[in-house]
């Protein structure tokens, strides 16, 4: 079966590149991926594959059944949405979709699962059990498309016992896989803070209520939260991306906006931090004659790689492309909304090199230059058809 794999993976490899090329060129944000899905459905059609369209909007679910598909269910993922970038890349298939990029690759994940899936369904009739595939909106974006799916029974009608998502990793060269068990990446929350002062002319400090001083207060007592009540056995991260003041140089404004990250690996501790973020800043405020009010938009949970699932997926994967070409992941402060699905079943969310063997610097994730190796395309492809294929051995 191994044999069979790499050689069909080999046959579809063109034809896969040229439709990660058309996802590439138009590119959909979150819950709008109406297009993404129309060429998927177009490529499930031409192969014969069977689909159910408009699940969580504009997602897709769909099965291949073996010979008897009731003896073990296992799901493939990938997710559809592009993130608001403008690429810079010059290459004949850049976004056409101004102000939208796949900068994390997604086009690369729902093609990629394209290719297994025509690979699966040629391979039907020599082996048993069902594969389930979803193409899922919104990964980007809270609340995430997982959940929504599951809400509307993703995970039923037929059950799968195991869930596989793939997702490139620039860290690794083409041809390359990395795994983790257990806790892998963060969970994710974001933070909102308006603090409220009393503004005027800079000039006059004495005056007024200055709430560009409380918010650097605030920003720096947030890095205290991490330095002195985490566990250092819990890596933890609180970071402001976003500071909006909206004064002059001689102008103190009434108010300042922060929006920032939460990523943790406790669940626990990810509730207790809400709880410090919201006393320290509202003490801050006071405390310094203004106040300020806290939200905090709670996002997906830390991803836990089941450990059976994932070491078998491991020696798979070892047996399948060599032992040289598989490595062992950190844990990953970066967050992914296939968390939710690891909750309800076993889940392995693995790494695709893509990274060209001769690269000087790494082309990074949600970068406009963010870009692959089209070679790690068959090394996809093939892959995950070989680790559904083993999985569904095990019983």
């Amino acid at each position: 079966m191994k044999d069979d794999i790499k050689i069909l993976a080999k046959k579809y490899l063109s034809e896969i590149i040229d439709i990660r090329r058309e996802l590439h060129q138009f590119p959909e944000l979150a819950f709008e991926e109406e297009e993404t899905a129309r060429r998927i459905t177009q490529f499930l059609d031409f192969h014969e594959i069977e689909y159910t369209e408009k699940i969580a909007k504009t997602g897709i679910v769909g099965i291949i059944e073996g010979k008897n598909p009731h003896k073990k269910v296992i799901a493939l993922r990938a997710d559809m949405d592009a993130l608001p970038i403008t690429e810079t890349n010059n290459i004949s298939y850049k976004s056409m979709n101004v102000g939208k990029m796949h900068a994390c690759g997604h086009d690369v994940h729902m093609a990629s699962l394209l290719g297994t899936l025509a690979i699966l369904n040629q391979l039907k009739d020599k082996f048993e059990g069902t594969i389930k595939f979803l193409f899922q909106p919104s990964e980007e974006q809270y609340p995430g498309g997982a959940s929504v799916m599951i809400a509307e029974g993703v995970l039923e009608n037929p059950s799968p016992q195991c869930i596989f998502g793939q997702h490139v990793y620039p860290e690794l060269k083409a041809g390359q896989i990395g795994f983790r068990s257990g806790k892998y990446m963060a969970s994710t929350d974001e933070v909102f803070i308006t603090v409220k002062g009393k503004g005027g002319h800079a000039a006059l400090p004495q005056t007024l209520v200055d709430p560009i001083l409380i918010a650097s207060h605030i920003v720096i007592a947030m890095q205290q939260i991490v330095s002195r009540y985490a566990l250092p056995t819990i890596p933890t991260v609180i970071s402001f991306g976003k500071i909006i003041g909206n004064g002059k140089t001689n102008v103190i404004p009434d108010n300042v906006h922060l929006e920032g990250i939460i990523r943790t690996f406790d669940e626990d501790w990810r509730e207790e931090i809400n709880k410090k973020i919201n006393k320290i800043a509202k003490s801050i405020a006071q405390g310094m004659g203004g106040d300020c009010e806290v939200r905090i938009n709670t996002g997906y949970p830390l991803v836990y790689n089941d450990l059976e699932l994932t070491n078998r997926a491991k020696n798979a994967a070892e047996f399948f492309l060599g032992k040289e070409q598989v490595f062992d992941l950190d844990m990953r402060m970066t967050a992914e909304d296939f968390a939710f699905y690891t909750q309800i079943i076993p889940g392995c969310f693995y790494r695709l090199g893509v990274a060209s063997p001769d690269a000087e610097e790494v082309l990074n994730l949600h970068s406009s230059t963010f870009n692959i190796d089209e070679n790690s395309i068959e090394t996809g492809i093939g892959l995950m058809a070989w680790l559904a294929l083993d999985e569904l051995k095990h019983t």
